[in-house]
This record gives structure tokens, sequence and C-alpha cells, in this order.
């Protein structure tokens, strides 16, 4: 597949790329030169709240439902 480099320096990535890649608008990718060859990466967005995954502790109570009740009955007042 073939694309035209515009004034602006601008190209357009051909939609079955674009669709097989998982290409949307907002998608950032990374571009670097390797021998000649012009290098695209995409770069995946990290996950804001994996480093906060599981560190939560809930007070007094086993389950998440539980604690639900509780702060809803509490809030209810």
């Amino acid at each position: 597949m073939k694309s035209i480099v515009s004034e602006k320096g601008q190209i357009t990535i051909p939609k079955r790329l674009r669709d097989s890649l998982g290409l949307v608008p907002g998608t950032v990718i990374d571009f670097d030169s390797s021998g000649g060859t012009l290098v695209g990466k995409k770069i995946l967005p990290e996950d804001i709240f994996a480093k906060w995954r599981g560190k939560g502790q809930l007070p007094n109570v086993s389950s998440v439902d539980d604690y639900l009740k509780l702060v809803r009955d509490d809030n209810s007042r």
C-alpha cells in the first residue's frame, strides 16, 4: 500500500491497515527510522489504575456488597 506525503508532511494510513492495527482517532504512534525505513509503533495507553488495583482495604466487612450496604445505610440517615 502506498501513501503520498502532503505539503504539511502528513500521510494517510490506509483504512485496511488502520482497522487491522486498531488505530483510532487519538491513538499515539511513535516514529523512528531504521536503516532508511520509517518505523511506526503504536503506543498502548498506560492503565492508570494498575498500580492501585488490589491495594484497597475494606473496613470490617467481608465483601464489597457488604461495604456498600453499610455506607448506603449510614448516608440515608
